[in-house]
């Protein structure tokens, strides 16, 4: 018996080679699939976006913050006719922090960064002196000029502010100058920006005939003094 080779039908060739025709030709879907290559770009993109424009903000907002704070502290004691002088309380110093906490609740600034609120003064040999130094919040950081009491006698202590660009107190007048450290965590971990120390500084002239020789009157109980010792995180 002879085996013979069964050829495929022409007809079926023709068939494949109809299909394969019709699916070069066909571009149904194509726009889905180029959709899918590019969503993974595009939202990327929207997403760095995103987290820029947050960080932008929140850095917008903490500079407003600090300036804020300057100002209301060098209002402090205003006595509008009057011309007496005032001695400025811990509660008042309090109050301006109350409304600090009330301008950044969104950004926890409490929780997530630290302000530094410092009376610049002149002491007895006309240097400049930190006379007094109340902070908030529970990040860990400190002020980057002086401690409460730094240049307290002498005139070696040339002020507070960036090296050669120090504010100075003029005589018979304090200087509420404002530190504030933010900690930012990026919204989507370190995907597109590492931890970033977002720091502002902002300065006042106080408004106003103060007494200045007591310090701070205390007014409220030792646990509600904003002492910067007392609010470092651990």
């Amino acid at each position: 018996m002879s085996s013979r080779i069964v050829w495929p039908r022409r007809s079926w060739l023709r068939q494949v080679a109809q299909f394969v025709r019709r699916l070069r030709r066909d571009d149904s879907g194509l726009a889905l699939i180029e959709f899918a290559f590019s969503l993974p770009i595009f939202t990327g993109l929207g997403m760095y976006g995103i987290e820029m424009s947050n960080l932008a903000m929140i850095n917008m907002e903490m500079s407003q913050a600090a300036l804020n704070l300057a100002d209301n502290a060098s209002r402090l004691g205003q006595t509008g006719s009057s011309a007496t002088s005032v001695s400025i309380q811990e509660s008042d110093v309090n109050t301006t922090f109350a409304g600090l906490a009330l301008q950044t609740n969104r950004a926890a600034l409490l929780t997530k960064g630290r302000v530094i609120l410092s009376s610049l003064e002149r002491n007895s040999s006309g240097g400049q002196w930190i006379h007094w130094q109340r902070c908030i919040g529970t990040y860990n950081a400190s002020s980057r000029y002086g401690t409460e009491d730094t240049g307290k006698t002498g005139t070696t202590f040339p002020g507070m502010g960036p090296a050669g660009k120090e504010l100075q107190a003029p005589a018979n007048a304090a200087v509420m100058f404002v530190e504030l450290t933010y900690n930012y965590k990026g919204l989507f971990g370190n995907m597109f920006t590492e931890n970033k120390q977002l720091y502002h500084r902002a300065a006042h002239l106080i408004r106003d005939d103060r007494v200045l020789n007591g310090g701070l009157v205390n007014d409220v109980s030792s646990t509600n003094q904003k002492l910067c010792s007392k609010f470092t995180s651990s």
